[in-house]
């Protein structure tokens, strides 16, 4: 597990790439989908944070959420000040506040 510090960009070079990442999904305690994260500029920061959760929690809970936020660092500040800029950081918000678990399905690429 990594110490997330305080710039994004630094903690994104400690986790893994996402090159053979197509999509990762979400879905509740019902198995619904809830949430989808393509493998496309502009969202490949996110998808690396929950590619790693994924492997370092298996399941996106509460204590997931909360490194998460710690992950997205300076990201985590700006979406608190703007709901809806960054849904990524808002789902883990949502989460971390007592929201319920997601499971979280890593989608290769090529599937």
């Amino acid at each position: 597990m990594i110490q997330p510090g305080a710039i994004f960009k630094d903690n994104l070079q400690q986790l893994p790439p996402v090159d053979g990442v197509q999509r990762i999904e979400l879905s509740d305690a019902k198995g619904d989908l809830v949430g989808c994260i393509e493998n496309q500029p502009g969202k490949q920061g996110s998808l690396a944070v929950y590619q790693y959760l994924k492997q370092i929690f298996d399941i996106l809970d509460e204590n997931a959420a909360n490194h998460g936020l710690a992950v997205f660092a300076e990201h985590t500040t700006d979406a608190k000040n703007r709901p809806g800029a960054h849904p990524n950081i808002d789902r883990l918000l949502e989460i971390a506040g007592g929201g319920g678990a997601l499971r979280i399905e890593v989608i290769a690429a090529g599937n």
